[in-house]
């Protein structure tokens, strides 16, 4: 297992009636901006519980962050926490206005152009604290300090993390997704799967402890997974959802362990070109990604074979593609696409035109970095 530092300070607030408990974790002379997205936080009743428990405090209101946050639309609530002198933001939704709201706390205190903490990596110094109410089971952002913000004027879809972005607090009440449409289930279901495999499906690295947390969280996403989207499914099994969603990607299971997010990346520029959801391009993806890389995964593939598929017969490439082919049946199960024909994507040139912007950006993904635009445009055209 390899050297590493873990940090997470968010304290997750877990269950039923929990949102009540802002009322304690905001500072009682805190000038609040909340933050939200289309506005269905006003008619699932999760707006008045929010206004309710800040009831105390002086606050604003931001609405309309997209689902892929543009940078053209977080700018605007840069210059309200700017000219509102804005102490604390409140992000209240899915993991978009979360990581929405990451990059509005690094901008407003970031000194020079604010697009270059993405295009460039520029460090954050500083940035407004921030504390979010989550409601769809997903990306994990209520936890960890990381972001992913589009631009329109660039069709870019780019990341940045810092220590200074995390969450003080997160909110967590499994009662705001009975609300959700099965869509967004799905895609949360398929999201918090795929961010496990890629810090799970790399290479053997001594990390037993990481690599059985990491299966837990697989093996209770299969068991939940089509469970959760149906009408009447219980506070239980959302409870399992959002809590697999979370640990997933708060920096646990990733402790000194190789990681490879090809998949992410890739997706990123699937979503940022044709605007399809973020998890569906994932899914389209990590099939292509196993596939074509299964000689550098044989062994963690193997191992994911057995003990997430219990598939212990059959050569070693037989087992391999069973478990993919078991992979793509999962996502498929949850009514999710697995190829760009089947998502209105233009098949023919999606695989180059992907392939071509990160080669600009000189990109080599994955744990060993020899994912090159050659091999994703193998990866895309075998997505076909």
């Amino acid at each position: 297992m390899n050297n590493f530092s873990y940090f997470n300070p968010t304290k997750i607030i877990f269950g039923k009636g929990r949102i009540a408990a802002l009322t304690r974790e905001i500072p009682a002379d805190a000038k609040v901006l909340v933050t939200y997205g289309g506005g269905s936080i006003k008619s699932n009743g999760v707006y008045e519980q929010v206004k309710d428990a800040l009831k105390s405090h002086k606050w604003l209101e931001f609405g309309g962050i997209e689902p892929n946050p543009r940078y053209e639309t977080l700018m605007q609530a840069v210059e309200i926490v700017k000219k509102e002198s804005i102490t604390m933001l409140l992000a209240v939704g899915g993991g978009s206005v979360a990581d929405g709201t990451k990059f509005i706390a690094a901008a407003a205190r970031f000194e020079g152009e604010p697009w270059d903490i993405l295009s460039k990596q520029a460090p954050v110094k500083s940035a407004v604290p921030m504390g979010v109410v989550m409601t769809l089971p997903a990306t994990g952002s209520e936890s960890n300090g990381f972001a992913v913000i589009s631009r329109n004027a660039t069709q870019e879809k780019l990341s940045f993390g810092s220590p200074h972005c995390y969450p003080r607090f997160a909110v967590l009440d499994p009662q705001t997704t009975f609300s959700l449409p099965q869509r967004q289930i799905a895609n949360g279901a398929v999201d918090a799967f795929i961010h496990v495999i890629e810090q799970y499906l790399t290479y053997p690295s001594s990390a037993r402890l990481q690599d059985r947390l990491a299966e837990s969280i697989l093996l209770t996403l299969l068991e939940i997974g089509t469970k959760a989207l149906q009408p009447d499914a219980d506070y239980e099994t959302r409870a399992e959802l959002v809590w697999c969603a979370t640990l997933g990607l708060n920096g646990l299971i990733g402790c000194g362990v190789p990681q490879d997010w090809s998949t992410h990346n890739i997706g990123h520029e699937l979503t940022a070109l044709y605007g399809l959801d973020h998890a569906r391009t994932l899914a389209v993806v990590l099939p292509g990604v196993l596939r074509n890389r299964k000689h550098e995964k044989r062994e963690k593939l193997l191992q994911y074979a057995e003990r997430i598929w219990g598939i212990t017969s059959g050569s070693e490439d037989e087992r391999i593609e069973s478990a993919i082919t078991r992979t793509e049946t999962f996502f498929e199960s949850l009514g999710v696409a697995t190829r760009l024909s089947q998502c209105g994507i233009d098949a023919d040139t999606a695989p180059e035109t992907v392939a071509a912007r990160l080669a600009a950006r000189g990109e080599k993904l994955g744990e060993h970095g020899s994912i090159t635009p050659d091999v994703i445009n193998e990866i895309l055209t075998s997505r076909l």
